[in-house]
């Protein structure tokens, strides 16, 4: 008698479907409560916790966009030159002791305040000035080159949001109105181990059975370009004692612990039962590939995630679900990825009921501008060089069971997955 084949990556009724894992991650935290006001240097990356309300107009006044001379139209002629004296000289940071009279100019800098009356800016390129006249080529447009008061900002409005990670142009954008310490969500603290007794640290020896750790080095990496303060618990043994010990102590300094490897049915699996054991396991099987043993839970006050223990379903995991997590409790209002619509540019079969992302690149356009993804030929989750020569991750719904050229897709460039 044929015994039927044992489909190791079939699907069950436990798994969780993709977004219903996501959101009860998410549900799991609330943003931290701790703010502090930090100098605008030291504010990169940080998250917002209140409202910033300019007291103030941006630009402060009419001002010049160019070095020039600042004219009345009217005075202008549309056909021909027009020749002016020149009764007033504006450096930047100067104010003008009086108004610009018909039939006159005034010799104007970059930045500086434009003079009552003055409504154009002529650029200084195509006139020809002596000592105290210009000549002015033909006009037929009124307000060229003049920055008006408030363009920008007007006193009084909100300029950003709480929850807004501050990059460089928001942290300009707030010195622009005379911030100089924002307040801002404390740090998120997050704690990182590896498990299994065959991982073994960089530089050191690496017998026969014995693999290199890479993914505490990639999760590492992750959380502290996402602003977070990154405490390293290393390397611990397929040892439930061990792994027991060091998870009480990282749960109790942390807000979140992340882990990789151990998560899975095998022998040497401790993680899911120590976690268990200490706190609450809330889901541990999510339908998606790469990744699919997924531990999420809480010991004491912190989050914990088990990531798979192959590099690149680490990776993935980490973006799809711990990252917009963790953002979350950073404070951030916007924690989900924008993907980019994109055409399939080659064939493929999946399984169906089953969320993939493929590691995938941007190769050119279609006839109507859609941007064309090529996958990365290999799609095993250990081969960590397909995350860095790849552009992004390109996502398979649940839906249909088979991909063809030409079908529109999400792409989520790295960019967008990281920092």
């Amino acid at each position: 008698m044929t015994r039927p084949a044992v489909d190791a990556f079939a699907l069950s009724a436990d798994m969780l479907p993709a977004d219903e894992a996501a959101a009860r991650l998410l549900d799991l935290v609330t943003p931290v409560a701790e703010t502090e006001r930090v100098p605008l240097v030291d504010a990169r990356g940080r998250v917002l916790a209140e409202d910033i309300v300019s007291d103030r107009n941006v630009p402060p006044h009419d001002n010049s966009a160019v070095d020039g001379y600042a004219v009345r139209f009217a005075d202008l002629s549309a056909e021909d030159e027009t020749r002016l004296p020149i009764t007033m000289r504006i450096p930047a940071g100067i104010v003008p002791d009086r108004p610009l009279a018909a039939g006159e100019a005034a010799r104007i800098f970059t930045g500086a305040p434009v003079p009552e009356g003055a409504d154009t800016i002529i650029p200084q390129e195509p006139c020809r000035a002596d000592d105290d006249t210009v000549v002015l080529p033909p006009v037929r447009k009124a307000g060229q080159n003049l920055r008006r008061k408030a363009e920008d900002i007007g006193a009084g409005d909100t300029i950003l949001a709480a929850g807004r990670r501050l990059r460089p142009a928001e942290i300009g954008f707030m010195a622009s109105v005379g911030v100089a310490e924002p307040l801002v969500r404390r740090r998120v603290r997050a704690a990182v181990f590896s498990t299994g007794t065959e991982v073994r640290d960089p530089g050191g020896d690496a017998p026969p059975g014995a693999i290199y750790d890479s993914n505490r080095f990639v999760l590492m990496g992750l959380l502290a370009d996402m602003g977070c303060d990154v405490s390293d618990y290393g390397i611990l043994p397929d040892d439930p004692a061990a792994l027991k010990d060091t998870l009480a102590r990282a749960s109790a300094e942390a807000d979140v612990v992340l882990t990789s490897g151990g998560v899975s049915t095998g022998e040497e699996d401790h993680v899911k039962p120590v976690v268990e054991d200490l706190g609450s396991l809330d889901f541990w099987r999510v339908a998606i590939r790469p990744g699919r043993p997924l531990a999420v839970g809480r010991v004491g006050n912190a989050v914990f995630v088990g990531l798979p223990g192959n590099p690149v379903a680490a990776f993935v995991c980490f973006c799809m679900f711990a990252r917009p997590m963790i953002l979350r409790r950073m404070g951030v209002a916007e924690v989900l990825p924008r993907p980019i619509p994109v055409r399939a540019g080659f064939a493929f079969k999946k399984r169906a009921g089953r969320r993939e992302w493929l590691r995938a690149s941007l190769t050119g356009r279609d006839e109507d501008g859609l941007p064309v993804a090529e996958r990365f030929p290999t799609e095993g989750s250990g081969i960590l060089r397909s995350v860095v020569v790849s552009e992004g991750l390109l996502t398979l719904p649940e839906e249909p069971s088979a991909i063809a050229p030409g079908d529109v897709l999400e792409f989520l460039p790295f960019e967008r997955l990281t920092g």
